[in-house]
């Protein structure tokens, strides 16, 4: 991995890397004038994100992804991919139990699971909590991510060692169209899309209809995360999404959950071609029987709750007509490695 990913500035500087880290002298923080650095996360051309830092725990470049742990004052440990926070240690537990729980507490029983991304293990963490799964592959394009997390991320290095866990490196459409298997749980736990970026593909009509589907058992449930869902952002990708796939399943179910770290509302999309009926008490009931261990978020109506969207949001998700395909992709704000090439 290089290590010229990021670039450091003081006050009034400017870098030209994505991840832009600066350091000042700032006197409201310590009495004794330390120095402070500060993460910085350029949400739009409008609009910053910054994190005081107590410092760099690692940085470098991959052939497809920027790549930082940072040990932030506010949020932990946390791991930012091509420019965008992807987990903060003390709130991503948010963020993975609604990716990965709903979609196995709606199962009748599920057994199998296959990851699309998750290199950093905690998706792969909440799912090996179900007594039922047998199997978890997780497939990773980037082996130095996954390398780079193994190392850093110590809190998901047990998940790493569980003898259910089947590590592929590889990309996760080819990894699909080869496996003769089919899963009763796919998951998407990608980056979100942008230009330049490694997965975007995986977020298109023709994926989720040709590869996707047909990789799924019967009763097979499809979920994924569908980037920022806020009253100002949901329109980036989320809606885009969610509508896509409702050109492929049956029955589909947006939801949505305040993650701090990302400054944000996020979404996600679960869909299946058999249809959803479980109630709170029913969710809370298998949480209780099928997962080892406490959930810090997730309870049956905190997910029925989250299901249901603002006004402004859910005429956004009922009038939406754009479909997600390789030549009209939606893109977040920022770029992947491969845009500068």
């Amino acid at each position: 991995m290089g290590e010229e990913a990021i670039q450091f500035f003081h006050t009034n500087g400017y870098a030209n890397g994505f991840l832009k880290i600066h350091e000042e002298t700032n006197q409201t923080l310590t009495n004794n004038h330390e120095d402070c650095s500060w993460y910085e996360e350029v949400i739009d051309d409008d609009l910053k994100w910054s994190f005081a830092l107590k410092r760099v725990l690692h940085k470098g470049i991959s052939d497809y992804q920027e790549i930082a742990l940072l040990d932030t004052k506010r949020f932990g440990k946390v791991l930012v991919i091509d420019g965008k926070m992807q987990s903060a240690e003390v709130d991503e537990f948010i963020y993975h139990e609604c990716l990965i729980h709903p979609a196995l507490i709606c199962h009748p029983e599920a057994k199998t699971v296959f990851i699309m991304g998750g290199g950093e293990g905690s998706a792969a963490r909440e799912a090996l909590k179900h007594k039922s799964l047998e199997k978890v592959v997780m497939c990773d394009i980037d082996q130095e991510v996954v390398d780079f997390c193994r190392r850093y991320l110590t809190v998901n290095q047990e998940t790493f060692c569980h003898k259910k866990l089947n590590l592929v490196i590889n990309d996760a459409k080819a990894e699909l169209e080869k496996r003769d298997e089919k899963f009763d749980i796919i998951v998407g736990d990608l980056a979100d899309p942008v230009e330049g970026g490694p997965c975007y593909q995986l977020y298109t009509k023709s994926f989720y209809e040709k590869i996707l589907k047909p990789k799924l058992n019967e009763n097979g449930i499809f979920v994924t995360q569908a980037g920022p869902a806020g009253i100002f952002t949901h329109k980036e990708v989320f809606t885009s999404i969610y509508n896509t796939i409702k050109q492929v399943f049956k029955y589909v179910v947006s939801y949505t959950a305040h993650v701090p770290s990302f400054a944000d509302t996020w979404g996600w999309v679960m869909a299946s071609d058999q249809p959803f009926s479980i109630n709170a008490e029913d969710i809370d009931k298998r949480i209780e029987a099928r997962i080892n261990g406490e959930l810090l978020y997730l309870n049956g109506a905190s997910f029925l709750s989250s299901a249901t969207m603002n006004k402004t949001v859910t005429l956004s998700l009922l009038n939406e007509t754009h479909i997600y395909t390789e030549e009209s992709a939606r893109f977040i704000h920022g770029h992947g490695v491969a845009y500068r090439r």
